[in-house]
């Protein structure tokens, strides 16, 4: 089997790309299709939504982080066992970074690569044919880029959706369905985007009243149609893929919890693919590391909403540190704030966390730190050796207050080259940074 894609994508944030791109999921499940799906960009919340809804994983392609060959490869393998590869795009269609042709990070640079044709979402909120005029810009504005097709999301009634899709007519882009306003199929949010899929007892209702919505309102079949199978061009013959982060040890344990969440499909399956086992365990249970494992791996996720939990977990504490005496220990961004002396809660509390590094990090006054990021490593971690460079993404409101006086772990730069400076931490086999490591460059 190997299956066409498409691309679900919007003229802006918010539009409705997730709610679209669940239901379809759901629906063409429900139809009984090997549906799969992918995420552009370093979102870590909507993959695990995408996985929930198809019954399979999902993963993310990102086209400034990751080089070529591995985009490809994602991309095959996502394909090849589906009938159906649906890939939710990030933000507007062409909003990325200033940077190399295809390498900006923005869901064209994957319709461009892939040939795969785009669906465009629309929310015609407070406008009617001035919805034409938005569609005429977005399908000319590229032309490796194809607007196969529009949804109209948040139709207000009859007349306004009369007005909108005449306006579009002239257009010779299909309608392929509108959705009416209904707050209902919005999902919950908090200061990192979506309450996590994990977190809803009653998700597969709430997919079935997707799949109900989209049954009702667009054509289901039509949009199937315009998939096609996406081109490869970079597949590597042979060898190790360009861009996949070595693993750090061949027996890794894993903090896995409502804490430590976020941990890229792409990097577990590439570390499986050079032998590696994963072995789970969990902090807010106070677990500790497997000490049958050779390295172990805190990820990113909400350790600020568990602080006083984790503080209270000794035996985690102290058996990470006993694990650490000997073995590598990495954390990134919450794993990064639990490897500190302390967190400090959004009430001002201040928790003692495991010490192994010596940064605060504080939750109270929220201060936002977005963006793509390239490190270069100073120091041998998980991540790599020493002189080894390592493209990322930061995205987090906690902030260090105390720096410490650890060794700093890299030299970073935003995704456009500028620098900013020394970053994340090192004391002996420990090492943290704030910044998701992606893929190497």
């Amino acid at each position: 089997m190997s299956g066409a894609g498409l691309i679900i994508a919007a003229h802006k944030s918010g539009a409705g790309k997730t709610t679209l791109t669940l239901a379809l999921l759901a629906a063409l499940r429900r139809k009984g299709l090997a549906v799969h799906a992918a995420k552009a960009g370093p979102d870590y919340i909507d993959p695990a939504f995408h996985a929930r809804a198809s019954g399979h994983g999902s993963v993310n392609l990102d086209s400034w982080a990751m080089p070529p060959g591995l985009l490809d490869i994602l991309m095959a393998s996502a394909t090849a066992k589906a009938d159906i590869v649906v890939v939710e795009g990030v933000m507007g269609l062409f909003d990325g970074i200033s940077g190399s042709p295809g390498r900006t990070g923005a869901t064209a640079d994957l319709a461009a690569r892939f040939g795969l044709p785009v669906v465009l979402v629309i929310d015609v909120t407070s406008q009617a044919q001035s919805a034409a005029a938005l569609l005429r810009g977005f399908a000319t504005h590229d032309p490796a880029v194809q607007i196969a097709g529009v949804v109209l999301n948040r139709v207000a009634s009859d007349r306004h959706a009369r007005l909108v899709s005449r306006a579009i007519e002239d257009l010779r882009i299909p309608i392929l369905g509108m959705l009416p306003r209904d707050e209902t199929v919005t999902l919950p949010e908090r200061h990192l985007g979506l309450v996590q899929a994990d977190e809803h007892s009653d998700l597969d209702a709430h997919f079935t009243k997707l799949a109900d919505l989209v049954e009702a309102h667009l054509d289901l079949d039509a949009i199937r149609a315009l998939a096609r199978p996406p081109l490869l061009n970079d597949l590597p013959q042979s060898g190790a893929v360009q861009g996949c982060l070595p693993p750090p040890g061949m027996r890794i344990s894993v903090a896995q919890d409502a804490a430590f969440t976020f941990l890229y499909p792409h990097l577990v399956e590439g570390w499986r693919a050079r032998g590696a086992t994963l072995v789970p365990f969990s902090p807010l249970a106070d677990e500790g590391p497997d000490e049958d494992c050779d390295a172990c791996w805190l990820p990113g996720g909400y350790p600020e909403l568990h602080a006083g939990a984790l503080a209270a977990s000794s035996r985690f504490k102290s058996r990470l540190a006993t694990f650490a005496e000997t073995r590598p220990v990495h954390g990134e961004c919450g794993g990064y704030m639990v490897l500190g002396e302390a967190l400090i809660d959004k009430g001002g509390d201040r928790h003692a966390m495991t010490g192994l590094l010596s940064h605060v990090t504080s939750f109270a006054d929220r201060k936002l730190h977005l963006g793509y990021r390239e490190a270069q490593l100073l120091e041998p971690c998980g991540l790599g050796d020493a002189g080894s460079t390592v493209r990322g993404h930061e995205f987090h409101y906690t902030s260090v207050i105390e720096p410490g006086s650890d060794a700093p772990l890299a030299m970073l730069a935003d995704g456009e080259g500028n620098p900013l400076g020394a970053a994340g931490g090192r004391r002996g086999t420990v090492s943290g940074t704030f910044f998701h490591a992606i893929a190497s460059a």
